[in-house]
């Protein structure tokens, strides 16, 4: 098995309108595995006339998905999530073979995807405004939502399906349609998951999907069209900068979720052991390719070396490979660039002074392979401090004091998530309240969750999927005044 059974030969076209088919100048590209370089399948290059068909489609099916009752779009939902789940080992190994992660991580990855829609199709039908008396009397105030409208949603390759659905669920279950542009490495999930939508009954129109390797100017190009109403994009902050300011003549909603730098603090009166535990999910999620995942850990002093001992073991026990064979637990990066990323900000922060616990060097050969690395002793302003790792690298600096480590924790321009470690209940929340983040994990290293509002502030961007917080991105609000005589 390695998933591709899922999409048949039309299907790695382009779905426009409710039909699969090829790109109107005959165009493909490659999707490659990452284990090894060689070629998996090749899928539809949309050109910008593609794209415009495909805004054309969600245009036209708006209306009458906006009209579509609440309780049919959150059905639509509920059958997409169980049929999902029901081909959770297909989804896992196809994400797997174009990503590179574990088939076992993959598979959590298509749980934690289909959760969003399982959650939005109960949200669907809660979408409510408000009535009251005038504080003056006289008139009735009435609030109604509407959906925004068509949206461009832009998605990564880390986590191929759940950037999706968590995007695609709030969409569909406010009445938005939508049209999607997959990352060019990591097609093949969205694909299978536009066909899953499809089989579950989402009218034509609604979802349609582009496979390109021209993100930028069909982007651009979508943006100026004053009939998109709404931009929701996942990936890096100079990328996003560039989103909104291509937002701005059309002056679209925008929804982004860019780059992180989470700082992961241990204090000397934490468990050390359920720290290392809090670590190895933080930072080994997805092999290190996560927004969310720690960049920077932070550890008194007093504990440091027997956090860098332990999560030295743990990490140096790791059994490096493809994701798809059995007795794996990391598999490769995602591209060679990836790897020369990685590398150089080993080799710099070694060469400020750090010492290597494990790990630490490439081990060359085929596939894009970085092994679990330990550093000790990074000074605070070096660069692996300062840039997203993207990669399974954990740099420990020290601190003596908490409002050391907030001040540490605080210094970059990132926002996203961050992890704290200690059992001083006050202390917890004192770092809630001073943390510049929007999201913190106490005592775990797991934030994200299918019913809790995810998202940044700063340089991380703004918005927020998931909870009862998402689908608000998706609705406007109307006012009626209602005068009484």
């Amino acid at each position: 098995m390695n998933g591709l059974d899922l999409l048949g030969p039309d299907q790695r076209g382009l779905f426009i309108g409710g039909t699969w088919r090829e790109a109107e100048d005959g165009a493909r590209f490659d999707v490659i595995d990452p284990a090894d370089g060689s070629v998996i399948t090749d899928v539809a290059d949309a050109s910008i006339p593609d794209a415009v068909e495909a805004l054309d489609a969600a245009v036209a099916a708006q209306a009458d998905w906006a009209a579509t009752p609440p309780r049919e779009r959150g059905e639509i939902l509920r059958r997409a999530f169980e049929m999902i789940m029901e081909r959770a080992d297909q989804l896992g190994h196809l994400m797997s073979l174009e990503m590179g992660k574990t088939v076992k991580e993959a598979k959590g990855e298509v749980a934690y995807g289909a959760e969003f829609f399982r959650w939005y199709s109960e949200e669907a039908v809660r979408i409510h405004g408000r009535w009251m008396q005038a504080p003056a009397g006289g008139s009735r105030l009435l609030t109604i939502k509407k959906p925004v409208g068509p949206c461009l949603f832009i998605t990564p390759w880390n986590f191929p399906l759940a950037m999706g659905t968590r995007k695609i669920g709030p969409a569909i279950a406010a009445g938005c349609t939508m049209v999607i542009k997959p990352a060019a490495q990591t097609p093949l999930t969205m694909l299978a998951l536009a066909a899953v939508l499809a089989e579950a009954g989402l009218p034509a129109g609604v979802l349609n999907v582009v496979t390109t390797k021209h993100t930028g100017e069909l982007s651009e190009t979508l943006q100026a069209d004053d009939r998109l109403r709404k931009v929701s994009f996942t990936g890096s902050t100079g990328v996003g900068r560039l989103l909104v300011k291509q937002s701005a003549n059309q002056l679209q909603r925008v929804s982004m979720e860019l780059g992180g730098n989470a700082p992961f603090l241990v204090f000397d009166d934490a468990d050390v052991d359920a720290a290392v535990d809090g670590a190895m999910i933080a930072k080994m999620r997805n092999m290190g390719e996560a927004c969310t995942a720690a960049n920077r850990f932070l550890v008194h002093a007093d504990v440091a070396e027997e956090f860098a001992e332990k999560l030295g073991k743990r990490m140096g026990a790791l059994t490096l490979g493809r994701g798809q064979d059995d007795g794996v637990d990391v598999g490769p990066l995602i591209d060679e660039k990836a790897v020369e990323s990685v590398s150089q900000l080993v080799t710099d922060a070694v060469h400020d002074g750090a010492r290597v616990v494990v790990g630490g060097e490439a081990p060359g050969g085929d596939g894009y392979f970085y092994p679990p690395t330990v550093l000790l002793d990074v000074p605070a302003d070096s660069a692996i401090n300062v840039e997203e790792i993207f990669g399974p690298v954990a740099p420990i600096t020290t601190f003596e004091t908490e409002a050391e480590a907030v001040r540490q924790a605080n210094a970059t321009e990132y926002g996203l998530s961050s992890y704290v470690f200690t059992r001083d209940l006050s202390r917890t929340i004192r770092l809630a309240e001073a943390l510049e983040f929007g999201m913190v994990g106490v005592n775990t290293g797991l934030v994200s969750n299918p019913a809790a509002p995810f998202g940044g502030v700063k340089a991380s961007g703004f918005g927020r999927e998931g909870g009862f917080e998402g689908i608000e991105e998706y609705l406007e609000t109307t006012y009626v005044a209602l005068p009484v005589t």
